[in-house]
């Protein structure tokens, strides 16, 4: 409610500006009558008066809103303000005229001054440059030696150690290839036989492990003892005597063929195992049968043999394997249970190590101490080297450089270096003539105000001849894609302009390029706001310093909001696309650090965060946009599409009384918008101004409903039975069009839409009551007819729009009249009419063609037709006479 009473206010106020502009004007009188006061001097009253004046004519008046229709403001002034005030009224006066070129002085000079407000205050002297004479302390004073604080803490900075952090990712790498590793290992032993194979009471670990991979030729032997045994018990002494001195060579074990260097075990060594082994079986055979022996051998003999297929994959294995890890380890003598625990030991190591974290760079012998200590708590005595030759081929490391921690730890190492204070004493020399000025020597002079800042006139120069240039390119796009703008829309394209670059003054990265994108797109078409868009582009990167990257995602989200914003009829829509706008500033961000490598500089989650803010910021500077949308329509007196909708809506109060209190006129309406809409579209005119113009154009008829024929629906007509005067008759006619024009004013209709009242009329005359009159004066001498009494006041159209809609509503009677009539009959009839409005001249200012008039015949006989097509004739059902 509180929103509403300020548009109502405000809009109030505005009626009242302009209805006492147009009085001023007409009178030509620019100061009315004041009245005399003591408390205020004349002077004071004129410079009120001035300015008072100076807002009429910045705010709109009776020009047509919107970028679409251009018109004149009144170029005359006032006699009575150059009789009575002489200099003031000359100045007022050329101001008045040169309106335009006044907006373009304003507004090369407030961009230029916006743009380039880092030339204001430049140093005359620079780093770098020579003295021009010798400057001496003016007193003492304790000044920081910026050069060498910034020294100091960049060294800080680069010292500081680096923050590390666990790379997940590395880390389930190593677990990968260590769980591949462990699962070579169990298919490798799955090939053999469970081990221990059997009873370890009777044949121990060690024993087993001999019988698996003892030489062929030994385990041939070994049978033969034991045969012999069990064939010469009495001679059993004499054949262990002669099978020690036949087996007393060395024997190499098959495990070393996996090892580079084959190494041969000491012959006493093989002595001891096989005979441990030999009594072994002895014992067996003693306290068993020959048949359960023989199971045994066999038993033995089948695991020898997948023994030696596990040996023949394992050589397979670790000759595809670029280190080898399980050649020289015997993990194959480990029993079943001990590999399970050797393998959960390893994981649980290579857990406990990772969580540590492994250095870049970290010496092997520290690495290789640190996995001995692990496995000595976690793994079986004789699984430790296993283990240990494990871990060693997978292990690696595993922490990386944590770039956003490290730069916050840099940046804190900087700010605890205190600034480097140097005293400089009164009558001290700072810098003699001629020596090279350093950046002491400038900072010094500087804190003394010696440094004589100026203003770079000759930069300002150079931007100025730059923003005249793009506002020369402006004003060619301008007239190239046939827009008028008046003065309020030159001032209002000039302060949405000027945001951008102001924002980026107060050192905001995310300036308004999506907000001016979609204000200028919906208000002036797409291609006014790409224009300007661009061309700020262009000239923002020369005087201020701006990323390079957040300009160009910028530029393109204001670019294609510009190109895509008139294209939506709703403020929904719009909404709609400010969300995918953003999103697209906020990936062409993303995606351009990407390109330019940003994400290896810095953490990618960095460069992900400062895309996210660059979309938000987009986003909510649509919002804003949305919000100003409506008030500077309102204001400016803008049409735009969205507005043209909302007055097009049938629930508006001034259409419901339309159509409550003038259904014919409504009716009426309805059809001549009919005909206008479908001729503006083919003739590529703007069809919602020419909708919304339409639906208002007869508003003034609510006055007096009665005094038009189709609302008398079928009664008596007043000009008949009551008025019988022509002249009264002409004037309550008339005066549709000013009763019209304040309905309008007081509903604050847009300009655009109010210049249709007047000008669907233009200066005709209401043929019919002048006709009377001119009965009237032949049958009595004594009667004057003037003319004039019965034309409409105009003016004539000025745009094509509000032409074709005076064609529509003059066909649309001609048309309704129309029954049984073939369209060759009904074209001729209107060509005639149209041809008649075109040679009384009020067609000369619309911008409609000739050929143009041809068009719009043919398209009104074509909606006319659509509406009086021929319809089946359905037979009657006769009437039953049955009693």
């Amino acid at each position: 409610m509180k929103t509403q009473r300020f548009l109502q206010s405000l809009a109030k106020q505005l009626r009242q500006w302009r209805r006492q502009y147009k009085v001023l004007c007409r009178k030509r009188k620019w100061l009315g009558s004041v009245s005399s006061s003591q408390n205020q001097s004349r002077h004071q009253k004129l410079f009120k008066t001035i300015i008072k004046n100076i807002l009429l004519y910045l705010l709109p008046t009776s020009e047509e809103g919107g970028h679409l229709q251009g018109r004149k403001a009144p170029q005359s002034t006032p006699k009575s303000w150059k009789r009575n005030h002489g200099i003031y009224a000359v100045v007022f006066n050329w101001v008045h005229q040169q309106r335009y070129t006044v907006i373009l002085v304003i507004a090369v000079v407030s961009l230029t001054g916006v743009i380039g407000h880092e030339l204001y205050n430049q140093p005359q002297m620079k780093i770098g440059t020579f003295a021009p004479q010798t400057f001496i302390a003016p007193y003492s004073a304790s000044i920081e030696d910026r050069e060498q604080t910034e020294t100091e803490r960049k060294a800080a900075q680069e010292k500081s150690h680096p923050v590390l952090m666990i790379n997940t990712q590395k880390n389930e790498q190593i677990k990968e290839n260590l769980r591949q590793l462990l699962e070579d290992g169990d298919e490798i032993r799955d090939i053999t036989e469970p081990f221990p194979f059997f009873d370890v009471s009777i044949l121990p670990i060690p024993t087993q492990q001999y019988l698996r991979s003892c030489l062929e030729s030994e385990w041939e032997q070994l049978k033969q003892a034991l045969e012999k045994h069990q064939k010469e018990n009495k001679s059993m002494s004499k054949l262990r005597t002669a099978d020690r001195h036949q087996f007393s060579r060395s024997v190499p074990s098959p495990g070393s063929t996996l090892s580079t260097n084959t190494t041969t075990k000491e012959s006493k060594t093989s002595k001891n195992n096989f005979d441990q082994t030999l009594a072994e079986l002895k014992a067996y055979s003693v306290t068993n049968s020959e048949k359960n022996l023989s199971l045994l051998v066999a038993q033995i003999s089948q695991v020898r043999e997948k023994y030696g297929q596990a040996i023949a994959k394992l050589l397979q294995m670790e000759a595809e394997r670029k280190k080898p890890v399980y050649g020289e380890t015997g993990f194959l003598d480990l029993s079943d249970d001990d590999w399970k625990i050797t393998k959960t030991g390893i994981e649980q190591s290579a857990e406990r190590i990772l969580a540590q974290g492994i250095a870049p760079g970290l010496p092997p012998s520290i690495l290789q101490d640190a996995v001995s200590l692990q496995v000595q708590i976690s793994v079986p005595g004789e699984a430790e080297s296993l283990a240990t030759k494990v871990l060693l081929a997978v292990l690696g490391s595993n922490l990386q450089t944590d770039a956003e921690k490290t730069q916050q730890q840099a940046q804190l190492a900087a700010e605890q270096v205190p600034s480097v204070i140097k005293k400089v004493r009164r009558g001290e020399v700072i810098v003699k003539k001629g020596e090279k000025i350093t950046q002491w020597t400038f900072d010094v002079l500087d804190y003394y105000h010696l440094n004589r800042r100026e203003v770079n006139w000759l930069g300002l120069m150079g931007l100025a001849g730059l923003v005249s240039a793009a506002i020369g390119v402006f004003v060619w796009v301008e007239r190239r894609v046939g827009s008028h703008l008046r003065a309020s829309d030159r001032l209002l394209i000039l302060l949405l302009t000027l945001s951008i670059p102001s924002v980026l003054a107060i050192d905001v990265p995310y300036t308004t390029w999506i907000a001016i994108g979609l204000l200028l797109g919906s208000f002036y078409g797409g291609a006014l706001g790409v224009t300007v868009v661009g061309l700020l582009s262009l000239i923002l990167p020369i005087s201020i310093e701006i990323s390079k990257i957040g300009l160009v995602a910028g530029a393109s989200g204001g670019i294609l909001s510009s190109y895509l914003a008139q294209r939506f009829k709703s403020r929904e829509e719009l909404a709609l696309l400010g969300i995918v706008i953003a999103l697209t500033q906020g990936s062409i961000y993303l995606i351009l650090n990407l390109l330019a490598g940003a994400a290896f500089v810095s953490a990618w989650y960095t460069v992900l965060q400062d895309a996210l803010l660059f979309g938000l910021s987009g986003l909510a500077w649509s919002i804003i946009a949305l919000g100003l949308s409506p008030y500077l329509e309102k204001l400016f007196d803008l049409i735009t599409p969205i507005r043209l909708a909302e007055l097009a809506n049938p629930n508006r109060s001034l259409l419901k009384r339309l159509a409550t209190e003038t259904p014919g006129t409504f009716q009426h309406t309805l059809f001549v918008a009919t005909l206008a809409e479908t001729a503006a579209k083919k003739l590529r005119c703007n069809v919602e101004l020419v909708r919304a113009g339409t639906l208002y154009h007869d508003i003034g008829k609510m006055h007096d409903p009665l005094g038009f024929i189709e609302n008398q629906m079928g009664g008596p007509n007043k000009h008949e039975t009551e008025i019988k005067d022509p002249w009264q008759s002409a004037a309550i006619i008339k005066k549709h069009v000013t009763e019209g024009l304040m309905m309008a004013k007081k509903h604050s209709l847009p300009t655009a839409i109010q210049a249709f009242i007047p000008e669907h009329q233009g200066t005709m005359a209401i043929a019919y009551f002048y006709h009377q009159a001119q009965q009237m004066a032949k049958d009595d001498p004594n009667i004057i007819v003037d003319k004039a009494d019965f034309c409409y006041d105009g003016p004539i159209p000025q745009s094509r729009e509000t032409g074709i809609v005076m064609l529509a509503d003059s066909c649309e009677a001609a048309l309704r009249s129309l029954k049984d009539a073939t369209p060759e009959q009904a074209l001729n009839m209107l060509n005639n009419i149209i041809r008649g409005k075109w040679q009384e001249g009020q067609l000369v200012d619309s911008g409609l063609t000739r050929e143009e008039m041809s068009k719009i015949a043919l398209i009104f006989v074509e909606v006319w037709q659509q509406f009086h097509h021929k319809r089946i004739a359905y037979p009657k059902s006769k009437a039953s006479n049955d009693n």
